[in-house]
């Protein structure tokens, strides 16, 4: 546990460091930072939260940088701090965001890039798993003979489609009588509350092979769109960072994010590693459970649709401005948050 002093001083060197990039030095916290203590005693706190591991010394004769147990003492202290807890999102930004998109899917998009354009990181918006949302509608659109696309339409306006193919021709009219079908078994349903291996279905699906066929790939659709449909916007900003110019140190993060259900099952709560602290989760640098994640640190949180929960994240290197990415966090689960 960390003395007011010294929190303050620490606090003070994350914020040079969050701006500069470089080493910071007892001098220049002693000049820009009002700490109301001597040039001395600043030397020695942090000569003592070096030798506590809250921050090291690249270089001999350098200044100090923080380590990622430095970072999460002052993501604690901030996190319980009045003025973070007070700071109250921009409501323009909110109200503007609600009002440009009329649908789900461009509202994720749009949020995703204000995100990324407010913290200079790399945003992830996850829309919600479409298998706990009531289905609106099934489509069966007939390509070829051997062709067809699957688009499935949900209540909340959320969309996903499947490319089908046929071992045998299937007519138009074969297509419209099984999308009739379909549609009778889920519309107005989610597909957690339709019993697929219940006697209902059985009966409907008795010697009826394409109508099997057509429902379980219903099921592999909205399972693959639940795992895949992220917004991502940013990268370029990421890789502009002064960690980052040897861009092969971030190749392995890039190919973390890319697969976005395995990214998604890093930000699970009970996977191993800290960082959740409330409605947020923020990991930094080693605390990522996924060990491609390590280069960076994110802070993540959900929002509410309702039927399903959707991610919001934000990926940045360990010299990130916690305060104003959390801020931007919070502003975005008011943008997505459904209040019915």
């Amino acid at each position: 546990m960390l003395s007011d002093r010294r929190q303050r001083i620490l606090g003070a060197l994350i914020e040079e460091y969050v701006s500069c990039a470089l080493p910071v030095g007892s001098r220049t916290l002693t000049e820009r930072y009002q700490l109301g203590v001597s040039p001395a005693t600043v030397r020695n706190d942090l000569s003592a939260l070096e030798d506590a591991g809250y921050i090291r010394q690249p270089h001999t004769s350098a200044g100090r940088i923080p380590t990622d147990a430095g970072y999460r003492a002052f993501v604690d202290e901030l996190l319980g701090s009045e003025e973070l807890s007070a700071a109250s999102p921009r409501s323009e930004v909110v109200e503007e965001l609600r009002q440009s998109a009329t649908e789900l899917d461009d509202l994720l998009e749009r949020t995703s890039a204000t995100l990324s354009r407010l913290t200079d990181c790399l945003s992830i918006v996850s829309a919600p798993s479409l298998f706990s949302a009531h289905i609106r509608q099934i489509s069966l659109i007939s390509l070829t003979n051997r062709q067809a696309l699957m688009v499935v339409v949900a209540e909340d306006g959320q969309t996903a489609d499947r490319a089908l193919s046929f071992s045998e021709d299937v007519s138009a009219d074969q297509l419209s009588a099984v999308q009739s079908r379909v549609n009778e078994l889920f519309v107005g349903k989610t597909l957690v509350e339709t019993d697929v291996d219940g006697e209902e279905v059985r009966a409907l699906v008795t010697d009826e092979p394409l109508l099997r066929y057509v429902i379980d790939e219903a099921l592999l659709c909205v399972r693959e769109s639940g795992m895949g449909r992220a917004h991502k916007l940013g990268l370029g900003s990421l890789l502009m960072k002064p960690e980052f110019s040897d861009s092969s140190a971030l190749a392995p993060v890039v190919d973390m994010i890319e697969d976005s259900a395995a990214f998604l099952s890093s930000l699970d709560r009970g996977s191993e590693g800290a960082g959740a602290a409330g409605d947020l989760l923020v990991r930094i640098g080693t605390e990522n459970a996924a060990s491609a994640l390590r280069p960076v640190s994110v802070v993540a949180g959900t929002y509410d649709r309702g039927e399903g929960e959707g991610i919001i994240a934000i990926v940045g290197p360990t010299r990130m401005n916690y305060g104003g990415i959390i801020r931007a966090v919070r502003m975005a689960q008011l943008v997505l948050n459904d209040e019915g």
